[in-house]
């Protein structure tokens, strides 16, 4: 177990469905990443943008992006982790990844899809929650629209992160300033937020705001419309401290989602 988890946040620009231009960019951006860094995380489909033509675009479970982040694992001695778009069963998903550097793959399919844009109409929706336990830490993933919806991001498992990858566009940035600080502080955990920025196939302009915020909602990284690699430090001790000083989760309701 770690008692200070390292993460770096690579916020950038996606050329609109060009996996293979994507990963190389991305590749060179975490080759930059400090050895010091133990979890990356890229945006929500980070490989083509939030792409509504899953026919032309998913990959199989063992597909060339998996492989890709199984060589940068491997390479880095690190966790990768994002969203793409993978198809299983005859169903397409908006996966969450999380490759460890030992070759073993976690996943979480986004739940709530963006209706508002079809992704309810093309994508198979998540059926259950998943906790991913890394260096001794317990991660809550999320993507996207799912950070619109606080009851399922309730900590009833005692979760230490929840993260949230998104394509979350600028005209509704201010939503997601705010939402990502109220998942931190109602939950009492830290909430990472990783967003993209520049303009999509649809001409919808991305602006950043990637972000931790630790367990009182207070900022600890930020990033606002431009690529770059931000980093923070996430300390147990101040989970730890804070809940016992502060035991909020202590008068939660407990509750099972299906």
């Amino acid at each position: 177990m770690t008692e200070n988890l390292h993460i770096a946040i690579i916020q950038t620009h996606l050329l609109w469905e060009n996996a293979i231009a994507n990963r190389k960019n991305l590749g060179a951006l975490v080759a930059q990443v400090s050895n010091e860094v133990q979890i990356v995380i890229l945006p929500e489909m980070f490989t083509t943008g939030f792409s509504m033509d899953p026919v032309s675009l998913a990959e199989p479970m063992d597909g060339p992006t998996l492989q890709w982040m199984k060589k940068w694992a491997i390479q880095k001695d690190i966790a990768i982790c994002g969203s793409i778009i993978i198809t299983e069963n005859n169903n397409y998903y908006n996966r969450f990844l999380f490759v460890k550097p030992d070759g073993t793959i976690e996943h979480y399919d986004k739940r709530h899809r963006f209706m508002m844009a079809g992704e309810g109409e093309l994508y198979t929706a998540g059926e259950k929650s998943v906790l991913i336990e890394y260096e001794g830490w317990k991660l809550f993933p999320q993507v996207c629209y799912d950070l619109r919806f606080p009851v399922f991001a309730r900590n009833t498992i005692d979760y230490d992160v929840v993260i949230y990858v998104a394509n979350w566009p600028k005209p509704r940035v201010a939503a997601w300033d705010a939402l990502l600080k109220a998942r931190a502080i109602e939950n009492m955990s830290y909430a990472i937020g990783v967003n993209r920025v520049g303009l999509d196939g649809n001409g919808l302009e991305y602006v950043g705001h990637s972000g931790v915020y630790n367990v009182l909602g207070d900022e600890v990284a930020f990033a606002n419309a431009e690529e770059k690699i931000i980093t923070a430090i996430l300390s147990k001790d101040h989970i730890t401290s804070t809940r016992q000083k502060l035991p909020f989760l202590k008068d939660r309701d407990l509750f099972t989602l299906n």
